[in-house]
């Protein structure tokens, strides 16, 4: 036990790394019945600076349309640098994958209600996001990729 070392997590740096916002239609767009549609992705990846520092960049975009027509579209990088010491292998994946996706997104929601708001929309508010969900997808994605490169032709 004493051999272990101990487990050390710190928040180094929250940074927006990249944003957008496109309102390609305005002002006719304000003219027309608000009945949009709303496409919401994400995605989040992770690379280590160095020894036991990472950077995690959470990219959310949200594009809204009525009917063919793009009213907006938000797109925000928000990244953070994350010391992370003493976890095994197999804890890095979700600490980088949930815990920090999940810090990251509070931060990404505000600057899309921002954006839309000034962009002189209702303001989005982006639902909870189920990280855990979406890094065992990712999870279950990669082993049947590695399943079916594995299986003789």
């Amino acid at each position: 036990m004493a051999d272990q070392e101990e487990k050390q997590f710190a928040i180094q740096k929250l940074y927006v790394r990249d944003v957008s916002f496109e309102a390609p239609n305005s002002p006719d767009i304000f003219t027309q019945n608000w009945e949009p549609q709303v496409e919401f992705n994400l995605s989040s990846n992770a690379r280590e600076l160095q020894e036991n520092l990472h950077e995690v960049v959470l990219t959310v975009t949200v594009t809204v349309k009525l009917g063919e027509k793009t009213a907006y579209l938000v797109e925000v990088a928000q990244a953070g640098i994350f010391a992370a010491q003493g976890f095994a292998k197999e804890e890095m994946g979700p600490l980088l994958g949930i815990y920090c996706p999940n810090v990251l997104f509070p931060y990404a929601r505000e600057i899309v209600s921002e954006l839309s708001g000034k962009g002189g929309f209702m303001p989005m508010i982006l639902p909870p996001v189920n990280f855990e969900a979406i890094y065992a997808q990712k999870v279950q994605q990669t082993q049947q990729q590695s399943q079916q490169a594995a299986k003789p032709n």
